[in-house]
């Protein structure tokens, strides 16, 4: 059960003044990886915000509309679009949800109902940020 460092979510309200930004200040590139099965998505699982993916080549950083509502309307716990958080890819969610298990902390599974072709988790750290891992299916 590995864990790599994949995306910082950024949650804004205005996603193409950020876009702007990250990509005409720090010089990050587009990114598609993600991003095509999330739009098509758009609206399913009662998000129907703007996004956009850059990367530097390795680490990608998601610029997310905020929406605090997002977790009510889903039924989820945990809202990953409401502060934003940081995510990781595993190459085992099953063991790592076992893990989480073990050590007592809760998680709300979101499945794939918000980019196709991704198993989610989301999950509070000790001072509460929120905390992804997923796996591609």
């Amino acid at each position: 059960m590995k864990l790599t460092l994949h995306h910082v979510n950024l949650a804004t309200e205005n996603v193409g003044r950020m876009d702007a930004f990250y990509r005409d200040v720090l010089g990050l590139e587009e990114t598609t990886e993600g991003l095509p099965v999330l739009e098509k998505k758009k609206g399913y699982a009662g998000y129907a915000g703007d996004v956009a993916f850059v990367s530097d080549g390795a680490i990608q950083t998601h610029l997310a509309q905020k929406d605090v509502q997002a977790g009510f309307r889903t039924g989820h716990v945990v809202n990953p679009v409401s502060h934003g958080h940081i995510a990781y890819r595993t190459d085992d969610l099953a063991a790592f949800k076992a893990h989480l298990e073990a050590k007592g902390v809760a998680y709300s599974d979101w499945g794939n109902a918000a980019v196709a072709g991704w198993s989610q988790i989301f999950f509070y750290d000790p001072d509460g940020n929120v905390i992804e891992v997923h796996q591609v299916d």
